[in-house]
């Protein structure tokens, strides 16, 4: 793994290779030629906790628009949806990840990458402003967190 980022998530640490872009909704980028390859940021894995189901709710390749909801995952901390992260083609799922999607939890930025797109990365954050980004919305995500466990 190349030079690393770290944003401090009170005890834990949630680390981002330099050499990645990141989106808002918390997914890594990388390029290969002109495909766009997506995964979960080490700091959205931090939150769910151990992944356990993954479920597409497409089939590749289609046309999606950014924000469309295209999938959904499950792990011990809660149930997600999957949002497009750019605009485009969505090419390949990752399909190894619907039998054993533990490689999410315990790899997220090589076998655990989730899909394969063509489309328009401008929307994409360099590693440090994806960090001043995670910072930003700490305290609020903090007081979510503690929502959630007091009304459990």
């Amino acid at each position: 793994m190349s030079e690393c980022l770290t944003f401090q998530m009170g005890k834990y640490e949630a680390r981002f290779p330099a050499d990645l872009f990141y989106t808002r909704n918390h997914m890594w980028m990388r390029t290969e030629g002109r495909r766009l390859v997506f995964g979960l940021t080490a700091y959205a894995v931090r939150l769910l906790k151990d992944v356990y189901f993954l479920d597409w709710q497409t089939s590749a390749p289609v046309e999606v628009e950014r924000g469309q909801e295209i999938g959904s995952i499950e792990s011990s901390k809660a149930l997600s949806s999957i949002f497009a992260p750019v605009q485009g083609t969505l090419l390949r799922f990752n399909d190894d990840l619907l039998s054993d999607p533990s490689a999410i939890s315990i790899d997220p930025y090589g076998a655990g990458w989730l899909f394969e797109m063509e489309g328009d990365a401008s929307v994409a954050l360099r590693p440090e402003d994806y960090v001043k980004f995670l910072d930003a919305g700490w305290e609020a995500t903090q007081r979510a967190l503690k929502k959630q466990v007091q009304g459990s």
